[in-house]
């Protein structure tokens, strides 16, 4: 299957380089090039782009707000959204997770780094740099009084997805899962998977940032956890 990909870059040089990058990928086709936040939205609904490699600083409209009109437009459900940062805007990151975006990858990645990265939000099925991800995420939900893990996003949850949700946001893979719980893997899919559609996830990201805003995981808590 060959993946079509949209990149959004104000900078031509940078955008001609990922193009570049991607065309000579076996499995890739750029379908799309944007130089704003609005062309990439417009360009995502009418190229079907499955994956939108996108900048977080460009004019008009920024790309964080235009990872959430992607991620909001159920005509779009299908479209992924890999976030272009120099991780020195830690704050910008975490609220492109929140909106929608399916991972993030530094702008100073290599070429190979960027192909993996495509195919692993194209999956779906793995969180982007899950290290760097929690870090994130635990920095900017750290909060005095930890949130409540009976909040009402979580009763529709059964036990064990709540069990197989706290090990998402810790960082754990599906295999990883299903090796601590003795499932299948199939099985540990199929429990995030539900999850997603009764937390109406996006994505895997989107589960971690329900476990820890739910207080089912704690920022401390992944000091102690190896996936």
């Amino acid at each position: 299957m060959t993946i079509r990909v949209l990149v959004a870059d104000d900078q031509p040089l940078v955008r001609a380089g990922f193009v570049l990058f991607i065309e000579a990928a076996p499995d890739m086709r750029v379908v799309g090039e944007a130089a704003t936040g609005r062309e990439a939205v417009s360009l995502a609904r009418s190229t079907g782009a499955d994956v939108v490699v996108m900048d977080i600083r460009m004019p008009d409209v920024d790309g964080l707000a235009a990872t959430a009109q992607i991620t909001g437009d159920p005509d779009l459900a299908a479209t992924r959204v890999l976030i272009l940062t120099t991780f020195d805007v830690d704050a910008h990151v975490f609220q492109a997770l929140r909106a929608g975006a399916s991972g993030f990858l530094g702008k100073t990645a290599e070429t190979d780094d960027l192909l993996r990265a495509i195919r692993l939000v194209h999956r779906g099925d793995q969180l982007l740099s899950p290290v760097a991800t929690r870090a994130l995420v635990g920095r900017f939900l750290a909060q005095p009084e930890p949130a409540t893990s009976d909040g009402p996003r979580l009763r529709a949850l059964t036990d064990r997805e709540r069990e197989v949700l706290t090990l998402v946001g810790l960082g754990l893979s599906n295999d990883d899962i299903a090796a601590r719980l003795v499932v299948s893997p199939h099985t540990a899919k199929t429990h995030v998977n539900r999850m997603m559609t009764k937390l109406g996830a996006h994505d895997r990201a989107q589960l971690v940032i329900h476990a820890y805003e739910s207080g089912l995981v704690h920022p401390a808590a992944r000091r102690n956890v190896e996936p």
